[in-house]
């Protein structure tokens, strides 16, 4: 993979788990980095801790679901380095909760964060990216986006995203502007270490094993560099081949139609 010198890369959410190995691993390709979250204490932390390390780094307070947020965000990256190349619209929220307990207030939440933040981040970088000739942005769905989910706001958002990314990437094709969607399956953080599903759906990924965040960063960075300057409007799965057929896989593992581990 080529590196990132001289790009300035906006990750949302990324001031801990998956979006943090994003933004660990777009430092190291060269790229200047914005970390943003809600999270004021542990984005600091994790910008300082990539300063130390010698790479370019900076944090910002943002709340992705709120316009004017997302224009004072655009407004202090261009003050601190004049350009803005990649957005990953990292940031996302889950309640766990079926329709039936689901209140109008978390519906509106999930939504608001995981798919209008995207959106709104979409609108307010593509207007710099068309003026500087060009960039990549980078949506982060999920394999719910090809299922029903026991979340539905969750499953709704993600879904949404594979129609957001679709559209934008035919509407900026012409500014030089790629918009991908990476859907993760599995990948256990802190977030989700301790959740009581987490076995059932290890057992039934046919690669036997959740991602580990760095992996799904490796084809994040992939799809904003130059490497992929020939794909846009794609959504990658990356997720040990559950969506593939983890049903069936799991179904023939037990009959014996596969081996065994």
């Amino acid at each position: 993979m080529s590196d990132m010198k001289g790009k300035v890369a906006l990750i949302t959410g990324s001031a801990r788990g998956q979006g943090l190995a994003m933004a660990q691993l777009f430092a190291k390709k060269g790229a200047a980095v914005v970390i943003c979250d809600v999270l004021d204490e542990e984005g600091r932390a994790a910008a300082e801790a990539l300063s130390t390390d010698g790479f370019e780094a900076r944090f910002f307070v943002h709340d992705v679901s709120a316009e004017a947020s997302w224009q004072r965000l655009v407004e202090d990256i261009l003050a601190w380095k004049g350009q803005l190349d990649i957005l990953v619209n990292n940031a996302g929220i889950v309640k766990r909760k079926v329709i039936a307990t689901y209140t109008l207030a978390d519906w509106k939440d999930v939504l608001n964060v995981n798919l209008t933040g995207a959106f709104l981040g979409i609108q307010a970088v593509a207007r710099h990216m068309q003026a500087a000739g060009g960039g990549a942005i980078v949506n982060i769905g999920s394999n719910s986006a090809f299922a029903g989910h026991p979340d539905v706001a969750y499953a709704v958002s993600k879904w949404g995203m594979r129609g957001l990314t679709r559209s934008a990437a035919m509407e900026f094709a012409t500014a030089r502007i790629r918009v991908n969607c990476v859907c993760p399956g599995v990948v256990v953080t802190d977030i989700n270490r301790n959740a009581p599903h987490l076995q059932g759906l290890l057992n039934l990924t046919p690669l036997g094993r959740a991602a580990e965040p760095a992996e799904v960063a490796s084809v994040v960075c992939f799809l904003a560099s130059d490497d992929a300057a020939m794909i846009t409007g794609e959504e990658i799965l990356v997720d040990g081949g559950f969506t593939n057929g983890g049903n069936y896989w799991r179904t023939g593992m037990d009959a014996g139609f596969y081996g065994s581990r």
